[in-house]
């Protein structure tokens, strides 16, 4: 699990390979613009944020598909740490487009060809 600035395609690709075979489990800080990859649980990947200064509010877990980068289908909005009550996220997607579109925005600027 690692905390990343910037990482390639191809790296997503090599990451996926060795865990799932064609995702990258990650989880989101919309409030620092910082993501966290390559752990079996999107869980893990909260707490390690959570122990470093984020706050639960702010986290979201997504499921990223290097192979279809350039898609609107490279990143997926669905984890279990999703599913809050308290913010009006009742299942495992991120269910506000403004959180969606924060998410796309802050991958896009860590994820290069």
């Amino acid at each position: 699990m690692k905390q990343v600035k910037t990482i390639s395609v191809r790296e997503l690709q090599n990451l996926a390979e060795s865990m799932y075979g064609d995702i990258v489990k990650a989880v989101v800080d919309i409030d620092k613009r910082i993501m966290v990859i390559d752990a079996e649980m999107h869980v893990d990947e909260e707490q390690y944020l959570l122990e470093n200064g984020s706050l639960q509010n702010s986290l979201w877990g997504i499921n990223i598909h290097p192979a279809k980068y350039g898609t609107n289908d490279f990143i997926e909005f669905d984890s279990m740490i999703n599913i809050r009550p308290r913010q009006q996220n009742m299942s495992r997607n991120v269910e506000n487009l403004n959180i969606q579109n924060q998410i796309i925005e802050i991958v896009n600027g860590i994820v290069t060809k």
